[in-house]
């Protein structure tokens, strides 16, 4: 009798598990389906393309045509050099911002420390619009608009950023602490040595979330940047596709798509991992 209820508890299993896979892939099929129309309508001919009744899901005759025109025809490649820069500069001084003030309201002692901690966490209740508002008065009123400076500025902290990993820092002993400033250890250096590399994963993770972050990044830019020369790709390809290239070229305005989506998508393969890491382990080792 144990047997078969044994059996039947397996095959019970076996069977939740084949309906578990064939819905994942179901809705897997559904999610990179507007993927896969991206991708095989970037190699099209527009001739082609064009000529279709009905959409094709296969390519007969692949060309490259698109994608060169793709940064020949538009300024693709000046708003990648834009994006690049932005993502890299905000993203570096964003990690040394929040690891400093991490720092101080983990480990070092103030007064009013708790008071101005609540007040910062505060912030958050603040809505995103009324914060650009104001980003955007301050800005202009320094004269920075269509400037790489604008652009950066408003980006270079996050109050949430700092919570996570002030919490993460606080997990890492006191006993190291002390331990490290009975030796001498400088606050500095005790930050950069010990608890920056116990907290890497987590680290790691905020840079990868701000880097998608700032690629991604549409409104800010759209709102600050009225010049092509400082757009980022986020806003330069509405202006590829409201200039009349997209319309009028569906194929080429796709390899564009596919273009500015590739970096992302190879960061996150590449990273998916530490990412995964850096949720589940929290701010220490071992």
């Amino acid at each position: 009798m144990r047997d078969k209820k044994d059996l039947r508890k397996k095959r019970n299993g076996t069977g939740g598990k084949v309906v578990t896979y064939i819905l994942l892939s179901v809705w897997a099929g559904i999610v990179l389906l507007p993927f896969y129309w991206m991708i095989i309508n970037s190699f099209k001919p527009t001739p082609e393309y064009n000529a279709e009744t009905t959409p094709s899901f296969f390519v007969y005759a692949p060309t490259l045509e698109n994608y060169i025109k793709a940064f020949t025809d538009v300024p693709l490649a000046r708003y990648f050099l834009n994006t690049i820069i932005f993502t890299l500069v905000t993203t570096a001084l964003m990690v040394i911002v929040i690891i400093l003030a991490a720092f101080a309201f983990a480990r070092l002692s103030f007064r009013g420390k708790n008071i101005l901690f609540v007040a910062f966490l505060s912030l958050m209740m603040i809505p995103t619009e009324l914060v650009i508002i104001t980003n955007f008065v301050t800005i202009t009123d320094l004269n920075l608009r269509n400037t790489y400076l604008g652009l950066i500025l408003p980006s270079v902290t996050s109050v949430f950023y700092i919570y996570l990993l002030k919490e993460n820092f606080e997990m890492v002993p006191d006993e190291v602490y002390k331990a490290a400033k009975v030796d001498g250890t400088s606050d500095i250096k005790f930050l950069f040595k010990i608890m920056v590399p116990m907290c890497r994963p987590t680290i790691v993770t905020v840079i990868i979330l701000k880097v998608i972050e700032c690629w991604n990044s549409y409104v800010w830019p759209r709102l600050i940047t009225d010049r092509q020369e400082y757009y980022l790709l986020s806003n330069g390809i509405q202006e590829i596709r409201e200039s009349g290239f997209g319309r009028e070229n569906i194929p080429a305005m796709m390899a564009a798509v596919v273009v500015i989506s590739v970096p992302l998508i190879v960061l996150f393969l590449i990273f998916h991992r530490k990412i995964m890491e850096g949720v589940s382990r929290g701010g220490t080792k071992g």
